[in-house]
């Protein structure tokens, strides 16, 4: 995979976007309200958001890729419907806070359809990367956190919190082995915007390192 520093996006930006990563139920989402709730203490002018979803259509995407009954989706069909979903949310939601100087909070962004899809499902790293800098005018975060947790443990937080699985979270666990593999893959080609956060410990700890790289980054 070719890789040029795409942390300089081009147009006008002058906020900042975090994401969280990692594999199904490794507690990025727990880390990312802790944040929003500091940031909001803070008085800092934050918006808060998810993938797939976060607009009005996405959430109708989002209904047809995590629904269980579309067994014969096609990896490429998969791939497109994220990459659609993106596009809406990075121009009606990201990009407008970004210009007004907001800090966005992701759960998901671009780096899951690398593991996901561009590994995970064998659709290539080079073809989603590209379908996914088109979509979004070349717009990577500022700053990624990758929640690292055993796949396994994972799935069994899930098993635990949820009657049943969406479509994703179904999947085999080689696949999700593979996503887990992808991004320690992703953390060590962006390093400048990658920090690997043990996802086993206790969430305070957590947040408390989550803060301390916020703070680098805004403070």
């Amino acid at each position: 995979m070719s890789h040029r520093n795409a942390s300089k996006t081009p147009g006008k930006r002058k906020g900042v976007l975090i994401t969280f990563e990692g594999v199904e139920g490794s507690g990025k989402t727990t880390q990312m309200n802790m944040l929003h709730a500091h940031l909001i203490r803070m008085k800092v002018d934050v918006v808060a958001t998810h993938e797939p979803g976060g607009t009005r259509l996405g959430e109708e995407i989002r209904r047809i890729l995590l629904d269980p009954a579309f067994r014969e989706m096609h990896p490429l069909t998969e791939t497109v419907l994220y990459a659609a979903d993106r596009a809406q949310h990075v121009y009606e939601v990201i990009k407008p806070a970004l210009e007004a100087g907001k800090v966005v909070l992701c759960d998901r962004y671009l780096d899951s359809s690398l593991a996901y899809q561009g590994v995970a499902r064998r659709v290539g790293l080079e073809g989603v990367r590209n379908l996914n800098e088109w979509v979004t005018d070349d717009l990577y975060p500022d700053l990624t956190f990758l929640l690292e947790i055993p796949y396994r443990v994972g799935l069994k937080r899930l098993e635990k919190r949820k009657e049943t699985l969406d479509r994703m979270e179904a999947q085999p666990e080689s696949f999700h082995e593979q996503v887990q593999e992808a991004y320690r893959t992703l953390a060590k080609f962006f390093p400048y915007r990658y920090v690997v956060l043990n996802g086993a410990d206790k969430p305070e700890n957590i947040h408390h390192r989550v803060m301390e790289e916020v703070m680098k980054l805004i403070g």
